[in-house]
């Protein structure tokens, strides 16, 4: 999947107007134009398509999990240059405040069978040996998923 595309995923799946965009990027620090926000919207034959950089991808989930879960204390967390679909996947989960029960109810919802076991492997370390990487499959299914949970129709 394509920053762009989980973007958008995530705009849908929670009716974010660009301005609620703009505002969650704020949140972290970070301030956008309306103008990059439909770039980064617009699809990838668009002749305005901008491509999100795991940066910028990046700040937008740290600023997610602000709203979602309110500020921290201390030092924020600093966006990461290179983003893996597991650090995507596991940003999701904080701002959501999921445990395992949930995230495989919400591929089960998707007809996506997962065990705890397979799932945990994807938040490890990736230095452990259990480490699996998250394929462009699971973190698909899991915003569709995701969709069915908020009640909104898939594409």
């Amino acid at each position: 999947m394509t920053n762009n595309s989980i973007f958008r995923r995530i705009r849908f799946i929670y009716n974010f107007s660009d301005h609620d965009l703009m505002d969650i990027f704020k949140l972290v620090g970070f301030v956008v134009n309306r103008t990059q926000i439909i770039r980064w919207l617009n699809k990838e034959d668009h002749e305005d398509y901008l491509v999100m950089k795991d940066e910028e991808l990046a700040t937008f989930l740290n600023g997610f999990i602000v709203l979602k879960r309110g500020k921290k204390e201390g030092p924020q967390p600093q966006p990461e240059k290179q983003l893996t679909n597991n650090m995507i996947f596991r940003k999701m989960r904080i701002a959501l405040n999921l445990i395992d029960e949930d995230i495989i109810q919400i591929l089960a919802s998707v007809e996506m069978r997962m065990s705890k076991h397979e799932l945990s492997a994807l938040f490890r370390n990736p230095n452990q040996r259990q480490y699996v990487e998250c394929n462009n499959q699971v973190l698909r299914n899991f915003f569709q998923g995701l969709e069915v949970k908020e009640d909104r129709p898939r594409n």
